[in-house]
Formats: C-alpha cells, structure tokens, sequence
C-alpha cells in the first residue's frame, strides 16, 4: 500500500487537479482510496500564457518557457494541497503527472521518409521533482504511440481495471474539454475493452460563453444559458458531417480539431447570423449530445450489450447534456460519476493518472491496446528521480 498524488490540467485549462491517493494491490485486483482531492486555479496569467500555446505563431521560446513555468505551478500545486491536507510530502511515494497538452496529432504524416505522429505534454517533471522531492513519472503518452497507438485514450485502462462488472455492460464517459468513452462489456477482461474520443465535450461550450459574456463565465454553469435557448438546427447541421464522426475506432482527438479554431467559426457565423448567444450555446450543447451519443449507438451498441451510462468530467455537471443523454440513449441508464463510483467527476482524471503512475512505478503496462491501437502493451512514462 503506497500513497501517492496524481496531477491532472485538462483541456479546459482550468487548474491543476491534485488527488492525493493511497493505492494497493495490482492487476486484477488493484484497490484505490482517494484520500484528498482539490483543483489549484491558474492565475489569469498563466491561464492566458497556455493558450498563447495554442496559437500557429507560437515560437519555440514561448514553448520551452511555459514547460518549465508550468513545472514550478505544478510543483507548487502540490505543496500546497499536501499542506492543507496535513499530509508529510516526505510520504508520498511518488507525483504522476500526465502535464498540459499543447499538441496531440495522433495521424501519422510522411516527413523525410518516416511516418510520423506526435504528441506534446509540458510541465518540467525535473523542476516538480526538485520542488518537492519527490520522485516524477510524467509524459505517459509518447510510449503509446511510439508502439503504434494514437496516445489516447489512456484512461480507459484504469475504467477497466476499477469499474468493470461481472452482470453489467458499463460505458464510462468523460465529458471534459473532449468527450471520451470506454466500453466495459459483462464480465469481460481489460482486453476486450473499447476506448475512444467522440468529439467535443465542454471546449467549444466553454469558448462561446467565454465570447458572449466577454470574458466573465468561462462555461455555462448549470447549463443556464443552454436551458434558455433553442437548438439551430440549420446552423448546426453542416458540423455533424464532420469526417472525425465517421471515422471508426480507434481514434482520438484533442484542441487543433475542436478548439479555438472551432470556437472563432461558431463566433464569426452566430455574429454574422445575428443569433442569440443562447441559442448558439443551446447548439454547441446539442453538438456534444448528438456526437457522444451517435458514438455509441453507431460503434458500440451493435456489438456490445449496455446496461449503464456513467458520465462523468464537467458535462456530469450540466443538467442539459445528462437530460439530452437520456433523451438519445433512451435504452441505457445514465448515472454520474459520483453516483455510480463514488469518485468525484472532477477528481477522475487525477486519480488515473495516480494509478498510471503506480503501474509504471511497478514497471507494469498502462496502455490498453484496443483503446490506443498500440500493437502491444507497453510501460507508460519516464520517471524523474528525487
């Protein structure tokens, strides 16, 4: 039995989502107790700094600074959860931090002879482990997809390993920035599990309200605004023909399909149409509703017996996307995370990535190869020594 913290900042860059976990056991039977969760806000400078990230005319300087600011935020992060929890850093065994994607482009391009997929995570696991003394694991993806896999989902190994059920077909969704879903069928083993990205989750929501109220809600709480709008349905149907929504599984996405890029088109047509902000964030909604739920009835239902849809990420929170999930999966239950597991939604994402580190601690594999389309299962990370 180790405890240890998983460190999780999201596409949402809202914060640094610390879990300070206590882990036992191993593959099958791994036991996890979270112990103290809390999310450490980004200031407002740092928040704007990892967007500037995201923009085409980013340069190399801006991108080394922020991987080594990032590590002291995150670092700092830590010491000061650990403090309000009252617990010693000196028991931590170690920190497991996944870092802040900046880039993710999974679809192998030819370069000088090479057939090439990248991904980047940033936050200097030297400086989290020179902080706190503690040791690092941290960039779990680029092993996945050196071994061939797209380097997401990577979560869905933990859903399997925690969350499956001997009499029930189990789908997990993280409706976060970019929604995600994993398939546990009845009784079946980690192998036979199906994981991949459906499309956007909170982004393009968060990036319109954040327009329309001119910076002073970054997402729609309560889903209020949605609730007040009507869905344009003209509007929103070029979008649904997207080739992503096609495209079988495996498959993952991330920021350069559905983000700012995606957000300014939505901006610039809601401006030009003149539509009412509600009724834009009222169909932004339904474009996640919509794609989430099409995933499952297009690739997972005709194989799979489901009996439970468990949401969980800040769309468990919007009661406009859980009733448009019940409303399109009529034929499944739909629970939240916390309803279901016990674990806060907000909490997920920190605490797999604590159980990821553990794996790789114990040099076992994380991946799940039919959720990443990796050829084998390999051991995730790079550890950082105290």
């Amino acid at each position: 039995m180790i405890t240890c913290i998983g460190l999780m900042s999201g596409t949402s860059v809202d914060g640094v989502d610390v879990a300070i976990t206590t882990i036992s056991g191993e593959p099958p039977h791994v036991q996890v107790r979270l112990d103290h969760f809390e999310t450490v806000p980004f200031s407002a400078e740092v928040r704007a700094r990892i967007f500037r990230l995201f923009e085409p005319s980013v340069t190399a300087a801006e991108v080394s600074q922020m991987n080594f600011l990032l590590g002291h935020v995150f670092a700092d992060a830590v010491l000061q959860v650990v403090e309000r929890a009252g617990v010693d850093i000196t028991n931590i065994m170690f920190i497991a931090s996944h870092g802040q994607t900046v880039y993710h482009h999974p679809v192998a391009e030819e370069i000088a002879g090479y057939a090439v997929t990248s991904t980047l995570q940033i936050g200097e696991a030297s400086v989290i482990a020179e902080k706190t003394g503690r040791p690092v694991v941290a960039d779990f993806r680029v092993r996945d997809m050196a071994a061939g896999g797209q380097g997401a989902p990577l979560v869905p190994f933990v859903d399997a390993l925690l969350f499956a059920a001997p009499d029930r077909g189990r789908i997990l969704a993280n409706i976060g920035g970019i929604a995600n879903l994993t398939v546990l069928p009845r009784g079946a083993s980690s192998e036979h599990s199906v994981a991949f990205d459906t499309g956007p989750g909170n982004m393009l929501v968060d990036g319109l309200v954040n327009r329309f109220t001119e910076g002073r809600q970054r997402y729609d709480e309560d889903g209020r605004l949605a609730q007040g709008g009507q869905v344009l349905e003209d509007f929103l149907a070029p979008w649904l023909q997207m080739p992503f929504f096609q495209q079988a599984p495996p498959k993952s996405t991330g920021r350069e399909l559905f983000g700012e890029q995606m957000v300014d088109a939505w901006w610039r047509d809601a401006q030009a149409g003149g539509f009412r902000a509600e009724d834009v964030i009222a169909t932004a909604t339904a474009f996640t509703v919509r794609t989430f739920a099409r995933a499952i009835r297009e690739f997972i239902l005709p194989h799979h017996v489901m009996d439970e849809l468990i949401v969980g990420g800040g769309g468990s929170y919007n009661p406009v996307m859980l009733d448009g999930l019940r409303r399109e999966l009529p034929q499944l239950n739909v629970l939240t995370q916390n309803e279901a597991t016990g674990i806060p939604s907000d909490a997920k994402e920190a605490v797999a990535f604590a159980v990821l580190g553990y794996e790789t601690y114990h040099r076992r594999p994380g991946n799940l190869p039919s959720a990443t389309g990796a050829k084998r299962p390999v051991v995730l990370g790079k550890i950082t020594w105290d």
